[in-house]
C-alpha cells in the first residue's frame, strides 16, 4: 500500500481542516516546499495535494507553490482542488503533475471526465467525497443527492483507474477511517482505491492495508506526531 502523506493548501500556506469546514484551518507548515522535502526524506515517493482555495472559487489559486514543490522535490505529485476543465487538465499534467483528480468536475461533467481520460490515460483520477453516503462537491459545501457507490461504479465505466474515497465526517477527527464504507466501495469497484479521513495511528493504516486498498492518504496524524511517516511506509510496503 502506498502512504500519500498530504499537503492541504490554502492562501498558500500548509493547513489542515476539522470535517472540511475551511473556517476550521490550521496552518501546520509555512513552507510547502519544506514541508515536502520532510516528507520525501522519510522515504514518501508520492505526494498528495489540494488546492482548498481552488476548490471552493472552482479555479486554482495555490499552482505557483504545487509547481514549486514539483520542481523542488522531485517525487510524483497528485493534486485536487478547483480543477474544472479540460485545458486545466492538460496544462498541469505538461507541469509535471502525475494524477490530477476530479471532483466536482466529474459529478456535473461526466463528458469531460471521458474526453480526459481518452486523452491522459491512469493520469485522471476521481476524488469521491461522501456525506451521509452521498456524494458532496464544491469544496463540500453543497451535497448532492448522488450515492458514493453509484458514482463510482459510473467512473469506472468511464475508465477511471483510480478514485480516492473520503467520509468527511471523519476527515481532520483523528477518530478513525470509515472501514465500512471503504470496504463498501473496495468490493464494487475493480479501481484502486485510496482511503482518506480520519485516519489516527498506524493500526489505522494497518487495517487499510489488510483490506488489500492501494493507497491510503494521511495528513492531520503525520503533523500532529500520532503517525511516524518513515514507520508506515516502511510497515506498509
Amino acid at each position: 500500500m502506498i502512504i500519500f502523506p498530504a499537503i492541504d493548501l490554502k492562501d498558500g500556506k500548509c493547513v489542515r481542516l476539522y470535517q472540511g469546514k475551511m473556517s476550521s484551518s490550521e496552518v501546520v507548515g509555512e513552507d510547502a516546499v519544506k514541508t515536502a522535502l520532510g516528507f520525501k526524506n522519510s522515504g514518501a515517493e508520492y505526494l498528495h495535494m489540494v488546492d482548498l482555495d481552488g476548490a471552493v472559487k472552482g479555479s486554482l489559486q495555490n499552482i505557483d507553490v504545487v509547481l514549486s514543490v514539483i520542481k523542488e522535490v522531485n517525487i510524483p505529485v497528485e493534486l485536487g482542488g478547483g480543477i474544472r476543465d479540460l485545458e486545466t487538465i492538460d496544462t498541469l499534467i505538461e507541469k509535471g503533475i502525475s494524477r490530477v483528480i476530479l471532483g466536482t468536475a466529474a459529478l456535473n461533467n461526466p463528458e469531460m471526465v471521458k474526453e480526459a481520460v481518452k486523452k491522459h490515460g491512469e493520469k485522471i483520477a476521481v476524488g469521491i467525497d461522501a456525506k451521509d453516503g452521498l456524494v458532496a462537491v464544491d469544496g463540500w459545501l453543497n451535497v448532492s443527492k448522488v450515492n458514493y457507490i453509484d458514482f463510482a461504479k459510473e467512473m469506472e465505466k468511464i475508465g477511471i483507474k483510480t478514485i480516492i474515497f473520503t467520509d468527511i465526517s471523519k476527515d481532520g477527527t483523528l477518530q478513525g477511517p470509515n472501514l465500512e464504507q471503504l470496504s463498501k466501495i473496495q468490493n464494487s469497484v475493480s479501481c484502486n482505491i485510496i482511503a482518506s479521513g480520519g485516519i489516527k495511528d498506524i493500526n489505522d493504516l494497518k487495517a487499510i492495508n489488510e483490506m488489500g486498498i492501494y493507497g491510503a492518504i494521511t495528513g492531520k496524524a503525520i503533523y500532529s506526531g500520532n503517525i511516524d511517516l518513515k514507520e508506515a511506509i516502511e510497515l506498509c510496503k
